[in-house]
């Protein structure tokens, strides 16, 4: 779900818990592993339950997306 005022875009809110104003590195890490054009995105915690991994793995995921020079995050 995306909230617009005006022509941009305010934020992006977890699928499964509500949570507004997900993070860049949510939001990327959300499309990095599920796909590019999803319009579902998740907070880290409702992600880590989804994909069966604990938050600690995707934190470490971030990092090492980020150092790979991924422009997603």
């Amino acid at each position: 779900m995306t909230r617009r005022r005006g022509n941009s875009i305010d934020s992006k809110v977890c699928y499964v818990c509500g949570k507004e104003n997900l993070s860049k590195n949510e939001i990327g890490l959300t499309k990095k592993l599920l796909s590019k054009n999803t319009k579902n995105y998740y907070c880290l915690d409702c992600l880590a339950e989804y994909l069966e991994v604990d938050t600690e793995f995707l934190i470490e995921k971030v990092v090492e997306f980020k150092a790979q020079g991924c422009d997603m995050f």
